[in-house]
């Protein structure tokens, strides 16, 4: 018997040790850099009370401090809409600030069973899934036929000043170039994600973000305040050179300014929603089968394959 070939090696993009260490440390002050993760929140829990039916079990992934929560006891949606609600966080100190039932537990390998979960949420955690891919078709196995996926991850231009400015600067003084922003997903790979993990009826929309800051200094501070710094597994283990990072904050000021001297800093949060398949849900109409002509619809002439307009009138 010929042997099967061994399986490419997994991709580490992210260092999820790392990623644990930053929130454990961003845990205690979060709640002063939280303003992204609170409106990313607010967002879920609107499009989840619009939704027409209640979710008896439901599970937050990275749920930080329990920001989906709050935002659902602002709102006034109580048991009746969202039932039991686990919270669910890589790091420790993190969830001990969420309400309970508390989970420690890594997107990447969830301890949820088969199909028992009417709805999964995360807010601004995937974005730091190494297999985004994997993580997706374990939530859509987690949960039950029909039940409802709604997550807000970073994503297309995020953190693009940063990013740029620390590349031209890192290239001009050291000649060279080391990760030091994380690459995000653009919004139409979230669609597709979606639909190869297994949802039905996938959507994928933005919420842009632009904060402005009295100075690229600032900007990194609330970046360690989130939790978000380099956990990008191939960055250097030394500290940024002084000589580099003052260039970086000197680029930054010149390529993106603004007349006030301030500097802007965008944030694209992507939020993505799809459900686990079910009988009942809509589904797209088969080829051939309309009962209306778009032709009729639009007030046109409708002209076969190969066939000229009548140009002669």
């Amino acid at each position: 018997m010929r042997a099967m070939p061994a399986p490419p090696p997994r991709i580490e993009l992210f260092d999820r040790s790392a990623l644990r260490r930053r929130r454990d440390r961003a845990a205690k002050g979060f709640s002063e850099f939280d303003f992204l993760v609170r409106r990313a929140a607010d967002d879920l829990i609107g499009r989840i009370a619009a939704a027409n039916r209640n979710f008896d079990i439901a599970a937050d992934l990275g749920c930080h401090r329990g920001a989906l929560a709050s935002a659902a006891e602002e709102a006034g949606i109580g048991r009746d809409k969202i039932g039991f609600l686990v919270s669910a966080d890589i790091s420790l100190p993190m969830l001990r600030h969420a309400p309970q039932p508390r989970l420690v537990a890594d997107e990447e390998m969830l301890p949820f069973a088969h199909e028992s979960l009417n709805l999964v949420t995360s807010v601004l955690s995937l974005h730091s899934v190494n297999d985004l891919p994997g993580a997706l078709v374990q939530i859509r196995r987690a949960l039950k036929p029909d039940g409802l996926f709604m997550a807000a991850l970073f994503g297309g231009e995020t953190l693009t000043e940063l990013r740029q400015s620390l590349a031209e600067a890192e290239i001009e003084i050291e000649g060279g170039l080391s990760p030091r922003v994380a690459p995000f997903a653009d919004l139409r790979d979230i669609g597709a994600l979606l639909q190869r993990a297994g949802f039905a009826l996938p959507v994928a929309d933005t919420d842009r973000v632009t904060v402005r800051y009295g100075d690229p200094f600032r900007l990194m501070a609330d970046l360690r305040g989130m939790g978000e710094t380099n956990v990008m597994t191939e960055r250097r283990r030394t500290p940024l050179k002084r000589a580099t990072l003052m260039r970086a904050v000197e680029i930054y000021r010149e390529r993106f300014g603004l007349p006030d001297g301030r500097v802007p800093a965008t944030f694209d949060i992507f939020i993505a929603t799809g459900w686990a398949p079910h009988e009942g849900q809509q589904k797209p109409l088969r080829p051939g089968s309309a009962e209306a002509r778009l032709a009729d619809a639009l007030g046109t002439v409708e002209y076969g394959s190969g066939e000229k307009p009548d140009n002669s009138g």
